[in-house]
């Protein structure tokens, strides 16, 4: 199982939020670069940056903090939050990223999506499926939709994309573990899927509960900056995968 820490931003700063509350930040770095720097230096390949501002409505706010971050190392990156416009797009991969999640826009703008697969490739969108009670949430989780995981997931096998991540909103955040139960829903249904579990991830056994539950990927974000997960555990983690 691939282990995918996340860095989110605010500001410029390193931030974690409690259930997507805006209101409810805790900062624990004014450097990502520095702790992107030490997810490299653990074994780690891939990351996760996320621009809370973007999310929150904003235009892109944080992309030198992704540029700093691709020039200054070798991780392969996905960024998502507030993409909207083809324009952002190329921002985003110009400014060094591998990937783009992305939530809001397929659910708002399928068209617009199609068209994006089409010039881009299906393999370099990151799909971001943000859920509570297995409904979809978009825009930083502030607007609830009719659109429930499994039509959501249905929709992007059909357009050739096999890798998402899914966020149980009610465990981001909290500690107090993931949703194992719905990535098993999930992945009964769709057995071939690339499922990243992301949210509620507290110590360092529920990332083998996860891989046992078929998860093939985990992103990681409270439990290592609350020092649930040591950055020993993850060096460890990756050398047996």
């Amino acid at each position: 199982m691939e282990l995918i820490p996340a860095i989110d931003v605010m500001d410029g700063k390193c931030v974690r939020l409690s259930k997507g509350d805006f209101n409810k930040k805790t900062v624990y770095s004014n450097n990502p670069l520095e702790i992107a720097k030490g997810f490299q230096e653990a074994g780690v390949t891939s990351l996760h940056i996320v621009d809370l501002d973007g999310a929150n409505g904003e235009a892109l706010k944080n992309l030198r903090v992704l540029e700093n971050i691709s020039a200054n190392t070798s991780l392969i990156i996905d960024f998502g939050g507030g993409i909207k416009t083809n324009q952002s797009i190329k921002s985003v991969f110009n400014a060094g990223a591998t990937m783009i999640s992305l939530g809001s826009v397929i659910i708002k703008s399928p068209a617009l999506f199609s068209e994006w697969i089409s010039e881009y490739g299906p393999d370099k969108f990151l799909p971001g499926a943000d859920v509570l009670d297995k409904k979809i949430k978009i825009h930083g989780w502030k607007e609830s939709t009719g659109t429930d995981i499994f039509n959501f997931t249905e929709d992007l096998l059909q357009l050739n994309i096999n890798k998402i991540f899914c966020t149980d909103i009610s465990k981001d955040g909290m500690m107090q573990g993931p949703s194992v139960e719905l990535y098993k829903e999930i992945l009964k249904k769709f057995p071939s899927l690339y499922l990243i579990a992301s949210g509620g991830i507290s110590c360092y056994d529920d990332l083998f509960t996860l891989q046992e539950a078929g998860c093939k990927g985990a992103i990681i974000g409270k439990a290592f900056y609350e020092g649930k997960i040591t950055t020993q555990q993850i060096t460890d983690f990756i050398k047996n995968n």
